[in-house]
């Protein structure tokens, strides 16, 4: 079973489960934690080959998005939730809208951080681009150039080293793998583009996330359901560099109207 925490709300029945992105792990949700636990029940999860979920079984020689949203709903049928608030980062939105597809009754609200949601000619570029270097590069180093790509400005510095620390612990194996999602990725965003949305949900963005924001834009305006949020001088991981307006913003969307937000400290 993936490696997951767990941080109870005696006060509360509601349940808040969070999806990271490639490369990631649960320290992706490092400034979450304290401002959502005095509200919810959280269930961070290490994704497959990720932070602490290593040598699961079965094993895979490939991968495909049935495998990873069903290690983690495995997960949550282990715990017992039968309904949750959802929030993910990045790809983590594609697995998202996977267990949406597959489990709709599971899901009361969707938070969709850094969104990926349409193939645009810059997420091909990105992705085929991946594909091919990876026969020629390392993947430390491939981690590292493409973090360069998704988040160039000074002030996405802070959430770039946060990106690059965690990728450390993908070992190449398992890196060549989720590569190989790719087979599955492009088949996947335009049905989930296309579908109807039935979750309310939030796409929250950085305004300069430029691989990406077009894309949930079009999103946003597309489905009545989904509501876009856009973070100004903000890069791709909007939960990291600006956390407090990201927490802010999220609580609101989920707690109901007039319940008061808990204030977050600032960062380290």
């Amino acid at each position: 079973m993936l490696h997951h925490q767990i941080y109870r709300q005696e006060r509360s029945s509601e349940w808040l489960v969070f999806i990271h992105g490639a490369g990631g792990s649960i320290a992706t949700w490092k400034y979450q934690v304290e401002a959502f636990k005095p509200f919810f029940n959280l269930l961070l999860l290490d994704l497959r080959d990720h932070g602490k979920s290593k040598n699961l079984q079965p094993a895979f020689d490939n991968y495909d998005f049935d495998i990873v949203s069903e290690d983690i709903l495995r997960v949550i049928d282990h715990i017992g939730l039968t309904k949750a608030h959802f929030m993910s980062m990045s790809l983590g939105s594609v697995i998202l809208q996977k267990i949406d597809e597959k489990r709709p009754d599971l899901i009361d609200k969707m938070i969709m951080a850094g969104g990926v949601f349409r193939a645009t000619w810059k997420i091909k570029l990105f992705v085929h681009s991946a594909k091919f270097l990876s026969y020629f590069l390392p993947y430390r180093t491939m981690y590292n150039l493409f973090s360069f790509v998704v988040l160039p400005k000074k002030n996405h510095a802070h959430s770039r080293r946060m990106f690059r620390m965690q990728s450390q612990k993908l070992a190449p194996n398992e890196y060549y793998k989720w590569i190989g999602l790719y087979k599955d990725f492009f088949r996947l965003l335009k049905n989930f583009f296309n579908r109807e949305l039935k979750t309310l949900s939030l796409v929250a963005m950085g305004a300069e996330d430029h691989v990406f924001f077009q894309a949930a834009r079009r999103f946003a305006n597309t489905h009545a359901k989904a509501h876009l949020v856009i973070f100004d001088k903000c890069g791709h991981i909007c939960n990291i560099e600006q956390y407090e307006e990201f927490n802010q913003t999220a609580l609101s969307f989920l707690l109901p109207e007039g319940m008061q937000v808990v204030p977050v400290g600032k960062k380290n």
